[in-house]
């Protein structure tokens, strides 16, 4: 999403400079005590429907409303210049990225460009995949005090670097979201070796099609991936070499499309919340793998977006379904268990109050889960979900209508990074966030959907479903399409 003010607006207004003075010399922006924040924090179950860290504060500078305690800074913009002595400016549209953990207590954040051609603010790089093609990746080095070090391009010549996913050896897989020009594959970007041939050399079994991100199950080495451009479909891609080391996706390998396991239905837009179904995987051509899906009759999805996988579940979103249980389309979150090759639409928003446009997931280092918005008229948002069931906001972009992109975290979970993709700003966000928690996560990637997304169903549809032996959430889906129960 690339509407709202571009940066050279915001300097006509004064916007950077009245900021930038807002903020001091420190360039951080801190919203109040966090005491209150933290005690919210630490009861996760404070409230019915509610978590997280306390209602939002409003920024006296319109630009990041976040709860009490946490503070912001602005790390990079794009049009300037880069934090080196190469000439480059900071590329435009920042989308998504990944932390990694850097020398002497540094951060290392990939990030992600989503350029097309001719940008005003394109990837400069030294060797780049395509010459004319804007997009790309670039890292940015920074210090324990959120100090930017070093920043340098690490892929270019590539088109709309949308989403991507972080491997378990400390790569990079970029994305483009695309098929024109003959661009519309996967590279494979290392932080500590930039611009080397690998990041030019498409992984072509990962397919051809308009990839949005892509996450790797650590125990099997296998990745899943989405696709945004509707309809969408959800690949599994199996390397020949599940080493996972570097190199290893290189040797190639099958992919396969998501299909219902003994169900004549190819849609999801049926699916109510809650919902499990058996999935089945079809093998595709990956230079034809959209075509092979459809032809397959896989399942289709409206517009798949972004990808985490944690705790053996593998959570992806699909930004404009239209909602089952309400009027309009404002998206739904879904996740998949490998082990069970179980799909559940995990939760779809009702209105644009709950939840609108998810783009972004992710689980966070205490367990909650994050969803990034791209397009809620009344202003993007970062939403998360407890393992409780609770549902809170955790920021707002009060300045424009831009979406955000990349959420992510430290390695030491202490600070949370995050892009506002138009004008082009990265960002890193500190408070008293709660501490690391492995069970937690585990535990949220098993928990049961949200009751309050829950559609509701009568005693009828319930009598009927224990008549004929079914669950009453299939016998809701018959008694919405019009069979007589």
């Amino acid at each position: 999403m690339n509407t709202g003010m571009n940066r050279r607006d915001f300097l006509k207004m004064g916007g950077m400079s009245t900021l930038a003075l807002t903020l001091g010399t420190t360039g951080v922006f801190s919203l109040a005590d966090g005491s209150k924040a933290l005690a919210n924090a630490t009861d996760p179950t404070k409230g019915k429907g509610w978590g997280g860290y306390g209602p939002l504060v409003q920024d006296p500078n319109g630009f990041l409303d976040l709860p009490q305690g946490f503070n912001y800074k602005i790390l990079s913009s794009s049009g300037e210049a880069m934090v080196n002595p190469s000439g480059n400016v900071v590329p435009g549209l920042p989308d998504g990225m990944a932390a990694y953990q850097g020398p002497k207590n540094s951060t290392i954040l990939v990030r992600n460009h989503e350029c097309g051609t001719n940008h005003q603010w394109a990837v400069n790089g030294k060797n780049p995949w395509s010459k004319g093609a804007a997009g790309g990746t670039t890292a940015l080095v920074i210090s324990p005090n959120r100090e930017v070090v070093d920043e340098y391009v690490t892929n270019s010549g590539t088109i709309r670097n949308c989403a991507g996913g972080a491997s378990t050896w400390g790569t990079w897989l970029t994305c483009e979201e695309t098929r024109n020009l003959g661009h519309g594959f996967v590279f494979e970007v290392n932080p500590l070796d930039p611009e080397n041939e690998m990041s030019i050399t498409p992984i072509r079994d990962m397919g051809y099609f308009s990839h949005e991100a892509c996450s790797v199950d650590p125990a099997t080495g296998i990745w899943y991936l989405t696709e945004d451009s509707e309809p969408s479909f959800l690949y599994r891609f199996t390397p020949h070499n599940r080493s996972q080391k570097l190199g290893s996706l290189q040797e190639g390998g099958i992919l396969e499309a998501a299909a219902l396991d003994e169900l004549p239905n190819h849609s999801a837009s049926t699916f109510t919340p809650g919902q499990k179904v058996g999935v089945v995987w079809k093998k595709v051509n990956p230079e034809r793998a959209k075509e092979d899906a459809r032809d397959l009759g896989c399942i289709q999805f409206t517009r798949l977006e972004g990808s985490w996988f944690g705790g053996g579940a593998f959570w992806f979103d699909d930004t404009s379904a239209r909602t089952t249980t309400a009027p309009g389309r404002f998206g739904r979150v879904y996740r998949y268990f490998p082990a069970t090759n179980t799909l559940e639409l995990f939760f779809e928003s009702q209105d644009s109050n709950d939840l609108h446009a998810p783009d972004n997931v992710t689980i966070t280092p205490w367990g909650d889960l994050w969803i990034a918005e791209d397009g809620n008229p009344r202003g993007d948002r970062i939403i998360g979900l407890t393992p409780e069931g609770n549902v809170y906001e955790f920021a707002q972009n009060v300045y424009n209508n831009s979406e955000f992109a990349g959420v992510c975290f430290s390695p030491d979970g202490k600070t949370m990074f995050v892009n506002m993709q138009t004008p082009g700003f990265t960002i890193a966000v500190w408070g008293p966030f709660s501490r690391r928690n492995s069970a937690r996560q585990f535990a949220m990637s098993h928990a049961a959907p949200p009751a309050s997304f829950a559609p509701q169903i009568s005693e009828k549809v319930i009598a009927y479903a224990e008549k004929e032996g079914i669950s009453p959430l299939a016998a809701a889906v018959l008694d919405r399409h019009g069979v007589t129960l």
